[in-house]
């Protein structure tokens, strides 16, 4: 059963314990395994490589949907502990400890794995940044950028659009929310959010610009373990599956 709990391991993270304990349910059901993929919607690649897994060491039903719940248990009551700290841009305050934004942006993008989440109103090519993108998607992670555009921001943003700051990265996925679908014409895309597998969000002033992130005096939560971080990737997913965000040519 050693490939089995592996893939069911590696998927945890972004199915969460709720679809787990759903597939738990579909598996000891003996449900036919088009039936579960359709279910499961977007999580479906996922889903299809625990059941591929279990049909290959065959692992009976009942004895999968007990690990999977086990698995669930567990991921769910580390998760219901979380970790705040305060992030600042900006002058430092010698006598009071708080983490940097750049550290913060770095640390994030270098220790995600799966997927990260980036969304911002401004940007600007900045090289931290950009290195930090390059070297997640050739480790295999999914990058999804959500920007405002210049028709967006309307006179309030100038020069190049914001995604032309992730112009150079192959393999990111670039997203903005169509202008036109906006409830009013001075709507904004002014969140300002990251998160890296589900594990970790960082919501903040901070447009991704050397200007805001290193030298502006900005602020903002870095958020370890617990349900926000999952919380915000879905939403954002969601905007995305019900095309209130759309993809960038």
């Amino acid at each position: 059963m050693l490939a089995f709990g592996a893939t069911v391991d590696a998927a945890t993270t972004h199915l969460g314990p709720a679809r787990l304990r759903d597939l738990a349910d579909c598996l000891a059901a003996g449900e036919p395994a088009e039936d579960i993929f359709r279910s499961f919607g977007g999580d479906s690649d996922l889903v299809a490589a625990i059941v591929a897994a279990q049909r290959d060491e065959r692992v009976p039903g009942d004895i999968a949907a007990t690990y999977l719940r086990g698995v669930a248990a567990g991921y769910a009551s580390a998760v219901a502990t979380s970790r705040v700290e305060v992030v600042w841009s900006g002058p430092a305050s010698p006598r009071v400890p708080v983490r940097a934004t750049a550290q913060v942006i770095a640390a994030l993008i270098a220790e995600a794995r799966r997927e990260i989440l980036l969304v911002t109103y401004s940007a600007r090519p900045y090289q931290p940044v950009i290195a930090g993108l390059k070297a997640a998607i050739g480790r295999g992670v999914e990058v999804s950028i959500v920007v405002e555009t210049l028709q967006g921001a309307g006179s309030a943003l100038s020069g190049s659009e914001p995604a032309a700051a992730f112009a150079g990265i192959e393999g990111v996925a670039l997203w903005h929310w169509p202008p036109h679908t906006r409830p009013t014409p001075g709507s904004k895309m002014h969140a300002k959010i990251a998160v890296a597998d589900r594990r970790v969000l960082f919501a903040s002033s901070v447009n991704l610009t050397q200007s805001a992130v290193e030298y502006s005096i900005e602020a903002g939560v870095l958020v370890h373990g617990g349900i926000a971080p999952r919380r915000a990737a879905e939403h954002i997913r969601e905007l995305q599956a019900s095309g209130v965000l759309q993809r960038l040519s």
